[in-house]
Formats: structure tokens, sequence, C-alpha cells
């Protein structure tokens, strides 16, 4: 079994931006004053130069450089909300507010973009359309997942049966020019950094596996960016768990748990929260269990409490918790980076799935074969490796590639670079009727196995992190 791949994989330490559209000429008093900080007025000169001329900013000394962007993307006037395939159902109040989140690092001639979008998912059509706006970065080092919220509007675009489609085409436009502001944003903001990285289990009631309550992965993987005077530019959370507090059916529009958690990391650390999901497929969801109010005491299920409280609950311990996990982390000063892209091939025996990609006005690529192709990512910075999952692995899955990889801390962040439903392997695909509906909403049998493969070549043919 081989993964086929469409192009040569990318390693970017080894290229750098491709030529950008000229910036706004002229030196800013901000630019002045951070350079003079960082060691003189013609550093900010240099720097402000390198901008107008579409490249990276260069570092002084070869340091990393480090900035975060952050833009609203919450519809207005609202519109319906979706928790997935089917229609999506009307929304009528707001609590919080719908975001895109960027940080962006760069070291030597890497350079990177990491995007959290508050949504269900982001296909990799209007992923290339964000990526289209920020030629200052390589296409392919621009890394865009989404949170998962079941409370924002639906960004696939899936056929509805009756020759339409459930989503909003000028939203869904909005939304990759907001991302691409949010990502050019954190690259003009860029200064030099140095990181915290760890890793631990998060404590507390904040995620539960509905499907075998105690089958999950506890540990979460915390990055920090920490500006030369020692103040946090931004704290990314790498944890996985479906924000589905308030799900689709109460019409509120919502960023779910995830609001709260990014709102208390930037009340108490100073800097931009941004999140990042992980394996949550089959079925890591928010603990908003009430324990003592069983539905179904013999298989282990409970009511849910289902509010905007609960949502702040979780979200502010998930927050909390990643500040006890990192404070202790020491500064890793001289951090490297590298980032890889490769693409496989899958096959789409799904005929739900092959519906949404054949028949969405998004126009997703696809093979007469019946086959999809997805971006991954590989990215060692620091001790740290990250791989990216074009969709929503299952738990064990997860738990066997992190153990593969070869950071002292490793991430994976799931429904990146695409959001291709559920991600299981062929001894769990349609095993138990509990897995009946992940499967049909699987691009197919191999999907996992396929992956798999192809995150270990690239783990086996990549540098160890640093």
């Amino acid at each position: 079994m081989t993964a086929i791949e469409t192009d040569t994989d990318t390693i970017s330490d080894r290229t750098t931006a491709a030529t950008a559209q000229p910036a706004a000429s002229g030196i800013t008093r901000r630019a002045l004053l951070q350079g003079a900080a960082a060691g003189g007025v013609g550093l900010a000169l240099a720097a402000e130069s390198a901008r107008a001329e579409g490249g990276p900013v260069a570092a002084p000394d070869g340091e990393m450089l480090v900035g975060a962007g952050k833009r609203i993307i919450t519809p207005n006037p609202l519109l319906p909300v979706s928790g997935g395939m089917g229609m999506p159902n009307p929304s009528h109040e707001k609590r919080g507010e719908l975001t895109a989140r960027a940080l962006y690092v760069h070291k030597g001639a890497t350079s990177i973009a990491i995007v959290g979008l508050d949504l269900i998912g982001f296909p990799s059509v209007l992923a290339d359309r964000v990526r289209a706006r920020v030629p200052r970065i390589p296409a392919e080092n621009i890394i865009i997942g989404s949170t998962h919220t079941h409370s924002a509007p639906d960004c696939y675009a899936f056929p509805d049966g009756k020759g339409g489609h459930t989503g909003d085409l000028a939203y869904m436009e909005h939304v990759c020019v907001l991302a691409a502001e949010a990502i050019n944003e954190a690259i003009d903001a860029a200064k030099p950094a140095h990181l915290k990285i760890a890793t631990d289990e998060a404590h507390g009631k904040i995620a539960y596996n509905y499907y075998a309550p105690d089958l999950y992965d506890r540990r979460m993987n915390v990055l920090q960016a920490v500006s030369a005077e020692g103040k946090t530019i931004a704290t990314l959370v790498n944890y996985a768990i479906h924000p589905e507090v308030i799900g689709s059916d109460r019409g509120i529009c919502c960023p779910d748990l995830i609001g709260p958690m990014c709102d208390r990391l930037e009340e108490r650390t100073g800097g931009m929260g941004i999140f990042m999901n992980s394996a949550q497929g089959g079925m890591i969801t928010a603990d908003n269990r009430i324990l003592d109010k069983p539905k179904d005491p013999l298989r282990a299920y409970w009511e849910d409490t289902g509010t905007w409280d609960e949502c702040i609950r979780i979200g502010t311990t998930m927050a909390d918790e990643a500040i006890r996990i990192v404070g202790p982390a020491p500064l890793q000063e001289n951090a490297t980076l590298f980032c890889r892209a490769s693409n496989v091939v899958i096959p789409v025996e799904s005929p739900e799935m092959w519906a949404v990609v054949t028949l969405s006005p998004l126009k997703y690529p696809y093979n007469p074969d019946h086959t999809i192709r997805a971006r991954i990512n590989l990215v060692n910075i620091g001790d740290t490796q990250i791989l990216t999952c074009p969709g929503e692995a299952l738990p064990n899955i997860g738990f066997y590639v992190k153990r593969k990889m070869r950071g002292k801390h490793n991430f994976l962040f799931g429904l990146t670079n695409d959001a291709f439903g559920y991600i299981l392997t062929k001894v769990d695909f349609h095993s138990f009727a509990r897995y009946d509906y992940v499967s049909r909403t699987s691009l197919g049998e191999m999907t996992g196995e396929l992956l798999i493969e192809k995150w270990l070549e690239m783990v086996k043919s990549s540098p160890v992190p640093a």
C-alpha cells in the first residue's frame, strides 16, 4: 500500500517567499521604536524596506520573529449555523465573536503561518483563496485549521439535494479576506521572540469520549511566544475536543468554549490566544454532562448542560490549565524552524462525501477515479514536531502518530488544510453500530491507513527537532 503523491514535497527551510505586492512605503514611528529596541533605527529601516519589497523581515543575528493577528468573522446580519452535513439552523443571537487568529513565525529562510478559524470546517478550496492573498509566505507554509465549533455558518456549501446548497458564498469569501488580513497583520507585527513549549495532562472536567468515556487523550500541548522584553505575543493551545456545548439547534451563533478560552488567555497573559484542535473524532466532546442525571445508565449516557455559562466554565478551565502547563517551561532562545508540505491521494468511497466533493459550488478539486488530494504539513519548531491532519482523526490514531513522532513535544493539528470528515483505521471502519455515522461521513476505509503511512514517512525522512 502506497500513498500516492501528486507533486514533489516542499521543504521550506530552503525556500523563501514569492515576490509580493508592494506594501505602503514610509517608516512609521512604531517601526522606529521597535527598531531602536531591537538594536537601532537602521534595523527598523531595514525591516520597513523588507516589508515594502514583500519579503520576510530579517531578524537581527538570525533571531526568530513571531507576530500575531486577529479579525472578527461573525456574520452581520447573522446567518444559519451548521453542525455538519444537513440543513443549517437559523440563528437569532450571538455570544462572543467568531474570529480568525493567525500566528506568524519566521527564522532564517523559513516563514510559516498558523491560522485558527471559529468554523466547523474550512475546505482547501477556501484556504487557497486565503493563501493567494498572502504572497509573503510560501502558500504551502500557510497552515489553516478550524476550531470545529458547531455554532457557526457553513463554509462547505453542502449540496441540499434540491440542486442548491446550504452555504452563503459571499460570507465564505468575506472570511477568506479577513483571514488573509489576520495573517498579514501578524507578519507586520513580527518581532524577535523566544518560545516556551510544554505538554501535560489537562485537569478538570473538560472533555470525555462520548462513545467510551475514558478513551481520550488528556494531554494538552501549549506553545507560547514571548518577546525580548518578556511580554507574551501569543499562546497556542493544541487539544482534542468538540466545541459543541451550544450546538447548532439553539439559535445561537458563537465560538462555543473556544471563545472564552481565548478571552481568558488574553486576559491573563496579555498575548493573543489561538486554538488548534487535535484528534477529536469518534467522539471526543466537551464534558458538559450533568453527572447526577443519567440518560441511559447502562450505556453511560448523561443529560448535558448546553449553556453559554458552561462554555465559559470549560473554556476558562482550559485556559488556566494551559497557563499552568506552560508556565514553568524554559525559554527556547535559539529555536530552529523547519516546514515541509506533502500531498496524499485518498479514495472517496462514501456516496455522501462524494456528493459533497462533486456537487458543492466551491468546486472542490477531484479526480475521475473517485480520489481527492489532501495536503499535510510537518513543522519542527524548537524541540517540537507538528503534523497536520485534514479531518477528524479518532483518538487511537492520534495516540499512535504522536508516539511515532520525534519531538520532545508532539502536536497534531486536526481539521487543518482541509476538513474531510472522520478519519478511521480500517479495523474501526463500520466495526460497531456506534461507528456507523463516523464511517458514513468518512472518505472511506483506507483514509486512516494512507494518512498514517504518509505521516510516518514524513517523520522518518525529516530532521529531528533540535
